[in-house]
């Protein structure tokens, strides 16, 4: 009975869980006699188990426990064996079979308790995967793979890649669906891959401004209410509706959103209410946005907020909130760390490696984006505040000056000083803008070179190149590393002809700043003026490289090519021109006369026409189209060119001849007779008028034939007495001069004549000049079947139309062929 234990009422129930048998005691076994004894018999062969005598291997002989008293045992393990042997030998090990150990071993049997003495594992079992289990997951992993594919192509700007995998993700997961349901596992719809399955579908269509099915793909998501956080997306929905300016609904949906999304999210809410203050301002309802950005600068300021809310101030002309929010703007904190960390400031030379490390990271360059940005806003808001915070734009300017100078920003006063100036050039206040940048020659260099390089700028532009020439080296002193400087000192030796010395400037600025397109520009204009053509070419190929759109730099590839005698590589480049400047005028007369020169008659007639529908004032397009149709015997059609060029220049008597010599070959010589009589009455000593009124009188049998040719002798006779006159006077003044200098100057003055008259069409080239008789070879009877060629062209005066675009003057006109000021 004292092994029985009666319940009590308040027995506890964990005793008796640290009582514990001392046999189990582990830190006196070292003086465990028995099991000492069992351990040391334990290894090696045992002895053959007999069973002579009876009882245990040690009898009743009393084990010793580590607490000293002497408990009777039947083993050292504390269960009976089953056999006995002589005392001293080795006793069997029965208690330990599942380790391997067994009482019937024998003697040289082999001790293998792990059993690989059976042989390899057999192969483990295939994977079934006709299961409909298995079938569930492999179309799940495709699924996934489908979304991170379409991830993947929306990164890289595939749109529409993306979206292709975003819909086949989609009918894969709705096959997903369907085979639980077959399978009547319906409980474990993965509710996780469907949100992100139609998330992401939803996404594509938006980005590839497929809005409808966006939206429908959203509301989906939405209207489900085991999606949770799924309101959120009301945020993209608004997106959607601001992009198609449904303006009243995308505030509906920010507004929903910001109601579901909790205030612990300050960021996002933040965020929502900006979008919120857009689109009030897109509404022009300012008041509303500037409530929200009002909210915004009180609770989380920033420099976007700040600007947007300086704009509904100016919208609604609001002064001194204006100044406050100036203000804020420039008291916003931007969370960069000061420049100096990146400047190496001991000679340890790890340290000096982690800062070269951290100067470029992409942390430094967010930082110096950040910076950018922040000044660009605070400029920008300057700019447009100043006429209006004050009675005046230069008080308003200053009063920006000097809060920006007492702020985190004081480098960007002088900057807005500067703006000052070139906004008094924005209107035409050019003295203003000269004494306000004199201003800054006693600041500091790089301050002084700004505005020492705007001085130079302005008088380049003024046409005072020794001003722009001395402000120039100003500018160039204060900094010699300011490409705009160098840029300009060139400008001023290129006008002055100095090219080798302005090549020299600009290729020190391309050194300085390697991307400088104005003095890569200017080089090449310096080349081909030192009729160096390669080296002109290749800094246009290398600027084409960097401007691939740029016209100006097209067409000067152009003319170095037809220069280097290379029409059709001309042709190409004007050609690139066209595809820019489709409506060019100049570069089509350009094109029209390469393909002429080539003998392309049809297609300098198309580019011709297309000049003349887009600029028909250029005397050298409507010449070469009369020309034209005077060849190929259409002199009506020629007829309202020549009238043009009449009204452009009146007092060229060449158009007016013309006009009546395409009447009389046209068979109308009533009009061509009354033509001829306004022309006598205009220019009354003009002898070749009166030849064809000869002509045309006695063709018609008219009583004023006489009249015409007593006036034509009398003209004749007086041109001649002139000639005798201008003759003697050249003798007089050839007095003293050497015979050989007379002769040629003259043969100078005639292969210039004729080689301008090469460049003359052959049906132009027929007709006599003002300085030759009337059929002087011949001197027949005038008959009507006299054909009148349109004779030679007489070289225009220098007053009226301006030249044609050749060559480098086309660029004067449109394209600037002039040099690229800083």
């Amino acid at each position: 009975m004292e092994n029985v234990h009666l319940a009590v009422e308040e027995e506890d129930l964990y005793s008796g869980y640290n009582d514990y048998n001392p046999t189990f005691d582990s830190e006196e076994l070292e003086n465990d006699a028995g099991f000492q004894q069992a351990v040391r018999t334990s290894h090696g062969r045992r002895p053959p188990m007999t069973a002579k005598f009876p009882g245990t291997a040690i009898g009743g002989r009393p084990l010793v426990s580590s607490f000293g008293s002497r408990i009777p045992m039947a083993s050292s393990m504390g269960r009976p064996m089953t056999g006995t042997v002589q005392e001293g030998a080795a006793r069997p090990m029965t208690a330990v079979r599942a380790a391997g150990y067994s009482s019937s071993l024998m003697r040289g049997s082999t001790f293998d308790p792990l059993g690989q003495s059976k042989g390899p594992a057999p192969p483990l079992e295939a994977k079934n995967e006709d299961t409909a289990e298995e079938k569930i997951k492999i179309l799940e992993k495709k699924v996934n793979d489908l979304i991170e594919e379409s991830c993947m192509a929306q990164s890289i700007g595939a749109f529409q890649l993306a979206l292709e995998k975003a819909k086949e993700a989609g009918r894969k997961e709705r096959a997903l669906i369907r085979q639980r349901e077959a399978s009547g596992n319906t409980e474990h719809i993965n509710l996780d891959l469907t949100y992100s399955v139609l998330l992401n579908l939803a996404n594509q269509y938006a980005n590839n401004e497929m809005y409808p099915e966006a939206l429908n793909s959203y509301h989906v998501i939405v209207k489900n209410k085991m999606f949770t956080n799924a309101g959120r997306l009301k945020v993209n929905m608004a997106n959607i509706y601001f992009e198609q300016k449904n303006y009243p609904k995308a505030i509906k949906f920010y507004r929903m959103a910001l109601d579901q999304i909790s205030n612990v999210h300050k960021e996002l809410r933040i965020k929502i209410m900006q979008n919120i203050g857009v689109v009030f301002v897109r509404l022009g309802q300012y008041s509303d946005a500037i409530t929200s950005f009002e909210h915004i600068m009180t609770e989380s300021p920033n420099i976007k907020t700040g600007f947007n809310l300086i704009l509904c101030y100016y919208a609604v002309g609001d002064r001194e909130r204006m100044k406050k929010a100036f203000q804020k703007l420039i008291s916003v904190p931007l969370g960069i760390d000061d420049e100096d960390k990146y400047i190496p400031a001991s000679d340890d030379p790890s340290s000096n490696m982690v800062t070269e490390a951290i100067k470029n990271d992409k942390l430094h360059q967010m930082e110096r984006d950040l910076k950018v940005l922040a000044e660009k806003y605070i400029m920008t808001a300057a700019k447009l505040i100043a006429p209006a915070i004050e009675t005046s734009f230069a008080s308003g300017f200053d009063w920006c000056v000097d809060m920006v100078k007492c702020s985190q920003y004081v480098e960007l006063a002088n900057d807005l000083e500067i703006n000052k100036a070139i906004t008094y050039l924005r209107q035409k206040d050019f003295n203003q803008a000269v004494e306000t940048l004199k201003t800054f020659e006693k600041k500091d260099s790089r301050v002084k070179s700004a505005a020492a390089t705007n001085l130079s700028f302005l008088y380049f532009l003024e046409k005072d190149y020794d001003q722009a020439d001395r402000y120039a080296d100003l500018a160039m002193n204060a900094d010699r590393y300011n490409p705009a400087a160098l840029i300009n000192k060139g400008n001023t030796l290129f006008v002055k002809k100095d090219y080798e010395k302005a090549a020299e400037f600009y290729k020190e600025a391309l050194r300085n700043d390697s991307s400088c397109t104005e003095a890569l520009f200017n080089l090449g204009l310096s080349y081909e003026r030192l009729n160096r053509l390669e080296e002109g070419l290749d800094c246009f190929l290398k600027l084409h490289s960097i401007l691939r759109s740029s016209a100006e730099v097209m067409y000067q590839l152009a003319h170095l090519y037809e220069q280097l005698g290379d029409p059709q590589q001309a042709i190409e480049w004007l050609m690139q021109v066209i595809s820019a400047t489709p409506t060019d005028p100049h570069v089509l007369a350009k094109l029209g006369k390469l393909h002429d020169d080539e003998g392309d008659k049809s297609q300098a007639f198309q580019y011709y026409s297309e000049s003349f529908r887009y600029f028909p004032s250029n005397i050298d397009v409507i010449e070469w189209l009369g020309a034209y149709y005077i060849e190929t015997q259409f002199c009506e059609k020629a007829i309202q060119y020549f009238e043009r060029a009449t009204l452009i220049q009146p007092n060229y008597v060449k158009w007016q001849l013309i006009v009546a010599s395409c009447y009389r070959r046209s068979g109308n010589y009533q009009k061509a007779l009354e033509t001829y009589k306004e022309i006598h009455r205009r220019f009354p000593e003009n002898v070749e008028c009166l030849r064809f009124l000869v002509r045309l009188s006695t063709d018609m049998g008219l009583k004023e034939v006489q009249e015409y040719a007593t006036k034509l002798k009398k003209v004749e006779k007086m041109k001649e007495l002139r000639e005798q006159r201008v003759k003697s006077g050249r003798e007089n003044s050839a007095r003293g001069r050497r015979e050989g200098s007379t002769g040629s100057a003259d043969s100078g003055r005639s292969s210039s004549s004729s080689s301008k008259g090469e460049r003359l069409s052959a049906k132009m080239r027929s007709l006599p000049g003002s300085n030759e008789p009337y059929e002087a070879s011949s001197p027949k009877e005038l008959d009507a079947s006299y054909v009148d060629p349109l004779g030679p062209q007489m070289d225009r005066p220098k007053t009226g139309a301006k030249k044609p675009a050749d060559d480098d003057d086309f660029a004067d006109e449109d394209l600037g062929d002039e040099l690229l000021p800083e």
